[in-house]
């Protein structure tokens, strides 16, 4: 059988000011049709679905229509798990909905799926605390999952009895994980584990977590490692980290499988992608990883002259970019505009003057007897090298004016 790996979708996460929900469209889009493509025959989304716990209506549609499209009309299981952006009980709450088309979410680590049956093409024929077995009509043999939502501190107290994280934690998840294993995972079938957690191998080197992340490693006390995985477990699908990474530590593979985007200029020069996994019962599987191509590249560039940074700009018009300009001395606002006229998706500019005589001849200038609409004068051209225009010193006014009324 066939199975799709993606998570970290993070729908309706922005890029600073720049709303992002038409780029997702893209790549969700893109997503289901490789589905198609490789006739894949179960998917799973391994946490992050949205990017809040208060989603907007967008990102809401736009997860419930992805998740539909991924069942092809209800003949393909899509678990869906939550991760640490995502409220768990939002998670949950459209299950009845989501079951009658095909979709399994997981809100909680130790959700109990109930049995069903989807119109003859899959039916969930066992379920536990963090765990299914589902058959398909077209495979002989049946795949059971062994489930793990993201879990915080209260979560992982609540529902898996732990009360000291950093010394419990992972003796908790390896105990639960093997009696799972144990009691359902035999080799008559095929035996997947998926958790949004941060996962290394014992003593391997320390995985940077995404910037602008939630963190969930805190020390080492959040750490979980490939050896509390039980040896039944054929693949582990894993989110959290928005790189592909493989985590040694395990005889078979343990997979972070990377998000769809790349969210953060962190991650500029990432390849994104899914994971397809050709598994059958007591065989290690075969792993493909595909590339995705929708989505703006974010692109981290530095530039000493104005010209090539505009060439550069007007020949890369579908990125996003972090923009670093080098110059002996401050840049004009001309020279800005041509910059901003050049691209539609400059995201950051950061100017770095050389000349040391001119940074001390401006912070010079700064003094503070002065009254306050000087002050923000000087303290603009400090920052950004150049004079507030008029609308932002017409908004500077409007502030204050604002503030002494309240004070009133």
């Amino acid at each position: 059988m066939k199975i799709l790996h993606t998570a970290d979708w993070h729908l309706g996460k922005k890029l600073d000011y720049i709303n992002r929900i038409d780029e997702q469209r893209e790549v969700l889009k893109e997503i289901c049709e490789i589905a198609n493509q490789e006739k894949v025959d179960l998917v799973i989304v391994a946490g992050d679905l949205f990017d809040t716990f208060n989603p907007s209506v967008d990102a809401t549609e736009l997860l419930y229509k992805t998740l539909k499209d991924l069942t092809a009309n209800g003949s393909r299981p899509v678990i869906a798990i939550a991760g640490n952006h995502d409220s768990p009980d939002r998670i949950d709450s459209p299950d009845p909905l989501a079951r009658a088309c095909g979709i399994i979410f997981i809100g909680y680590p130790h959700a109990v799926v109930k049995p069903f049956v989807m119109d003859n093409q899959f039916e969930i024929t066992k379920s536990d605390k963090g765990f299914v077995e589902i058959k398909l009509q077209c495979i002989a043999y049946p795949i059971r999952i062994i489930t793990t939502a993201y879990a915080n501190e209260l979560r992982l107290k609540q529902y898996l009895g732990v009360e000291n994280k950093g010394e419990k934690l992972n003796e908790v998840l390896h105990n639960n994980w093997q009696n799972l294993a144990d009691q359902y995972c035999d080799g008559n079938g095929v035996n997947i584990l998926t958790a949004h957690l941060y996962m290394l191998e014992r003593g391997g080197e320390i995985l940077e977590e995404p910037e602008g992340e939630k963190p969930i490693r805190i020390g080492n006390a959040d750490i979980v490692y490939t050896d509390a995985i039980p040896s039944q477990i054929q693949y582990t699908a894993l989110g959290h980290l928005h790189r592909y990474q493989f985590i040694k530590g395990h005889q078979h593979p343990v997979v972070y499988s990377s998000s769809p985007l790349a969210y953060s200029f962190s991650e500029a020069g990432q390849q994104k992608k899914v994971v397809v996994i050709n598994i059958e019962p007591n065989q290690a599987p075969r792993i493909e990883t595909i590339s995705i191509r929708s989505g703006k590249a974010l692109c981290r560039k530095k530039f000493d002259n104005i010209d090539l940074a505009v060439n550069w700009l007007n020949e890369n018009p579908y990125t996003l970019v972090e923009l670093t300009l080098i110059s002996d001395t401050f840049i004009s606002s001309a020279d800005l505009k041509r910059i901003h006229d050049a691209h539609d998706g400059i995201v950051n500019i950061i100017p770095i003057v050389k000349n040391n005589e001119i940074q001390a001849e401006n912070s010079e200038k700064v003094k503070l007897d002065q009254d306050i609409h000087s002050l923000f004068g000087d303290y603009f051209r400090s920052k950004y090298g150049q004079d507030p225009n008029d609308e932002l010193n017409d908004l500077f006014k409007e502030v204050l004016t604002h503030s002494k009324d309240l004070e009133e």
